[in-house]
This record gives C-alpha cells, sequence and structure tokens, in this order.
C-alpha cells in the first residue's frame, strides 16, 4: 500500500489530518516529517538510514516549516533524479499570490490552503486522498542507486 509523506510541524495539523484521513477510511500509512530537513533524511536518506525503496505516493507539504522551508524542500525534491516526478501538494495555511506562483513555478503538482473548520478540513482532506492515491496514476519510481 502507498504511502503519504505528511511534511507539517504543527501537532495539531498533523492530529486533525490523520484524523480526516482516518475518518474517510484512507489507511495508507503515512510518514510525518516535522520539518524540511527530516522531510529530505526521509526521501534520500541519511548516513545512518537509506533511502526507502518505494518513494511516497504523495507528499503533503507544509510550507512554513523550521529548519528548511517547505519551497526549498519542493527545490530539493525537483532537482533529484528519482524523485523529479513524485507528486507533490502544498497544503497550507498561506493564502499568499508570491506562495502559490513559487509553488507552482517550483513544479507542485498541486497547491491547496488548509481550511480552518474541521468539516472543511475532512473534505479536503478525502479529496486530496481519493485523487492521489486512487485516481491518479503516479510516474514509476526510479530505482535507487
Amino acid at each position: 500500500m502507498a504511502t503519504i509523506l505528511l511534511v507539517e510541524d504543527n501537532p495539531d495539523d498533523v492530529s486533525l489530518t490523520l484524523r480526516a484521513l482516518k475518518a474517510h477510511h484512507i489507511t495508507n500509512d503515512v510518514v510525518v516529517a516535522r520539518d524540511g530537513v527530516q522531510a529530505l533524511d526521509y526521501l534520500f536518506g541519511t548516513e545512518g538510514r537509506a533511502a526507502p525503496a518505494e518513494l511516497p505516493a504523495v507528499v503533503l507539504l507544509d510550507l512554513k516549516l523550521p529548519r528548511i522551508n517547505g519551497m526549498e524542500v519542493l527545490e530539493r525534491i525537483r532537482a533529484e533524479e528519482r524523485t523529479r516526478m513524485l507528486p507533490v501538494v502544498i497544503l497550507t495555511s498561506s493564502d499568499e499570490e508570491r506562495d502559490v506562483i513559487t509553488g507552482y513555478s517550483l513544479g507542485a503538482n498541486s497547491y491547496v490552503r488548509k481550511p480552518v473548520d474541521f468539516l472543511q478540513f475532512s473534505a479536503a482532506a478525502k479529496q486530496l486522498g481519493l485523487y492521489w492515491l486512487l485516481t491518479n496514476r503516479a510516474p514509476p519510481t526510479p530505482r535507487a542507486p
């Protein structure tokens, strides 16, 4: 079963996302990275741990992250051959036009503003899950070096 990489530093938003996915019977494993460094370490590996053999089906990426922000994470994902086509959905509270433009310019597949209301957030999580995990056909994953 495909994995979701959730890159989010706010524990409340992590809980909300996990609850919303579970409420809509999206039972895929969710790997949570709490900052940009953890996200990159997960995707590319570290000295002590190799990159995963299979990339996640989708990355749900917040922009305002500690250590390395979401735009920098997106840049790194698009710069590497193995992750270049990995679906990345920016899921953020930012509604700034410059963030939308920059996100798409860097290769985001989608830009979704987090709704404040739980029911709206839950509906958005359901749509994201259904589309990116069931409807979308992801490109094949290049093998790790």
